[in-house]
């Protein structure tokens, strides 16, 4: 299988409301959290380590 940011599901946080400004992230990578401007799909893309995305999301949610 070829398992690359190419091929990957994006997604957006459904807080987003449909809109054209958001975050976007793909789940399905063993090791990483890759995370990419909406407005610019073909741009670059950050690939986060899973341990480091699971602590952001967590923090995230402790804040609010």
């Amino acid at each position: 299988m070829n398992n690359t940011l190419e091929t990957q599901s994006w997604r957006r946080s459904s807080y987003s409301n449909g809109q054209s400004a958001c975050v976007e992230v793909a789940d399905n990578l063993a090791e990483t959290v890759p995370v990419r401007d909406s407005k610019a799909p073909d741009g670059p893309a950050l690939t986060i380590p899973n341990d480091a995305w699971s602590t952001f999301v967590a923090s995230l949610k402790d804040a609010g």
